[in-house]
C-alpha cells in the first residue's frame, strides 16, 4: 500500500517515511516543488496534505489529481510526526 505526502518540513522527510513504514505503507514525500508532481504522484491509496507548510500550487495539483483519479485526501493542519501518526491511525 502506498501514500503520497505533500508539504511538510524538508528535514522531517526521513521521519515521515519511517512512520509510514511502521504502518506498512510506502511513501512518496514532496516537501518542495521539484518539477511536475502531477506526473510523479502515481496511483496511491491516500494523499496526505500538510496544510500549514505546503505551497499553494502543490496543494492545488495534488487535490486536482486526487479528484481526477478518485484518491482519498487527508488534510493535516500540522506537519509534525505525531500529526502524521494520528492521520494514519484513522486511515
Amino acid at each position: 500500500m502506498s501514500i503520497v505526502i505533500v508539504g511538510g518540513n524538508e528535514r522531517m522527510e526521513n521521519d515521515y517515511r519511517k512512520i509510514c513504514r511502521k504502518h506498512q505503507l510506502k511513501a512518496k514525500v514532496f516537501t518542495k516543488v521539484k518539477g511536475s508532481i502531477r506526473d510523479q504522484i502515481g496511483e496511491p491509496e491516500l494523499i496526505v496534505i500538510f496544510t500549514d507548510t505546503v505551497a499553494h500550487k502543490m496543494s492545488m495539483v495534488a487535490k486536482k489529481e486526487a479528484k481526477h483519479k478518485d484518491i482519498p485526501v487527508t488534510y493535516v493542519h500540522s506537519s509534525s510526526a505525531t500529526a502524521l501518526e494520528q492521520a494514519l491511525a484513522v486511515y
